[in-house]
């Protein structure tokens, strides 16, 4: 008996690509980030104190590996595909690719967050295969719309050591590129984003719970002395009062002698 067309598995199901297994995968381990106050920008607006959090995970295999980071913000929600970089390393062809194929998108912006992630992916590929060749790719264009953003993406991919070639006069397609993985520079802007232990961490929180402490200390003081200068005030008022009453019948008594 022949299956029916509903029974048979159609072409296009089995020509359907299945997502890498790594896809999905979440943050395994966490850090704390230090992201230093920073005058203010015209562009991107206020950028205090700030800390965040590091996600990474990485895996390996013998075709394949990856590196993932992620920036996680304290009370604050962001797209799948914000604050992510992806290290992708072919073992086959014996090339490193730095994702996403979208470019970073990093929230909060213009606080040294991609060339520290940047410097993290490299770091992780050069101390593994330095040998390897990088694959290139194209730049975002929505970046090119704003000058300033372009300028800052260019010279952050720039001091990493990627090389950026523009295919039109109006630098809008853009792409990037690098030779082997070893040309490539894993620093970054370290008074602008510092990694934080959990020693240093917790040395911040007593630090900060004995200045509150001192904070409280030195309100009360003062409340005191505001109260103190308020029962000094009252008693003030109080003479006054009496020193006008007496003024005014001293005055009435004077007229009083004189007109009779």
């Amino acid at each position: 008996m022949s299956e029916s067309p509903a029974e048979r598995p159609s072409v296009e199901q089995d020509a359907a690509p299945q997502p890498h297994p790594w896809t999905e995968l979440a943050p395994e381990h966490f850090e704390l980030l230090r992201l230093a106050p920073l005058p203010i920008d015209r562009h991107t607006g206020a950028r205090p104190l700030r800390f965040v959090e590091l996600g990474r995970v990485e895996r390996h295999s013998k075709e394949q590996s990856l590196l993932r980071l992620s920036i996680g913000l304290p009370g604050q929600k962001v797209r799948r595909e914000q604050n992510l970089l992806e290290v992708w390393a072919d073992h086959r062809s014996k090339e490193v690719r730095f994702g996403p194929d979208g470019g970073l998108q990093l929230e909060p912006a213009n606080r040294g967050l991609g060339r520290f992630l940047l410097g993290q992916g490299i770091a992780w590929a050069r101390q593994r295969w330095a040998h390897y060749q990088v694959e290139g790719g194209a730049l975002p264009t929505r970046d090119a719309m704003d000058n300033e953003a372009r300028l800052r993406r260019d010279h952050a991919l720039k001091a990493q050591g990627f090389e950026i070639t523009y295919l039109d006069n109006l630098q809008l397609k853009g792409r990037y590129g690098a030779g082997r993985v070893s040309e490539l520079h894993g620093d970054w802007h370290r008074e602008k984003v510092q990694l934080v232990s959990l020693k240093d961490a917790a040395a911040m929180l007593e630090q900060a719970d004995q200045n509150l402490a001192r904070q409280e200390v030195e309100i009360r003081k003062l409340e005191e002395r505001i109260a103190a200068y308020k029962r000094d005030d009252s008693s003030l008022r109080f003479t006054i009062a009496c020193l006008v009453v007496f003024a005014v019948f001293q005055a009435g008594l004077l007229i009083w002698i004189t007109t009779h």
